[in-house]
């Protein structure tokens, strides 16, 4: 069963393949919408499926405070103990790179994208073993509320 549930997440994650790019530990999906919009159904998503929305900043916003300017760019940080806390057990280490975090931000050319840390970059980054399972689920869920908050 367990491997069935790998094999699916892995076809999740070569269907998004063509949808998404990684780079440098970042996994990245074009949104349909603008960055607030993006931002306010990414939260709703999260809501809806159980985790916890810890802040959301608008660096926009921070820029604008300080008379700069920065194209629209918003943080959603947001976590869920009971899968992020087995993912500490296997490298305690990656505690700094949780809670969750989505970038959703404007480009130059008015694009909207919405970024999260790729969780096979995590693994590689923290030397996470024996948790497969565990980042098989995160990987499945981010793709999952990135889909919901970019369609």
């Amino acid at each position: 069963m367990n491997t069935l549930r790998l094999f699916a997440v892995a076809l999740v994650t070569l269907a998004w393949a063509g949808l998404a790019q990684a780079a440098d530990g970042l996994i990245t999906v074009k949104s349909s919408y603008s960055v607030p919009a993006t931002a306010d159904k990414l939260v709703a998503t999260l809501e809806e499926r159980g985790m916890t929305v810890m802040n959301r900043i608008d660096h926009a916003a921070g820029a604008e405070s300080v008379d700069s300017y920065l194209r629209p760019t918003q943080l959603v940080i947001f976590g869920n103990p009971k899968v992020g806390t087995p993912l500490m057990r296997c490298a305690q280490s990656v505690a700094a790179d949780l809670p969750q975090k989505a970038l959703i931000w404007e480009d130059e050319d008015g694009q909207v994208w919405l970024g999260y840390n790729d969780p096979a970059y995590l693994k590689a980054r923290h030397g996470i073993e024996g948790c497969d399972e565990v980042l098989a689920k995160i990987n499945g869920a981010l793709a999952g509320f990135a889909e919901a908050a970019t369609r």
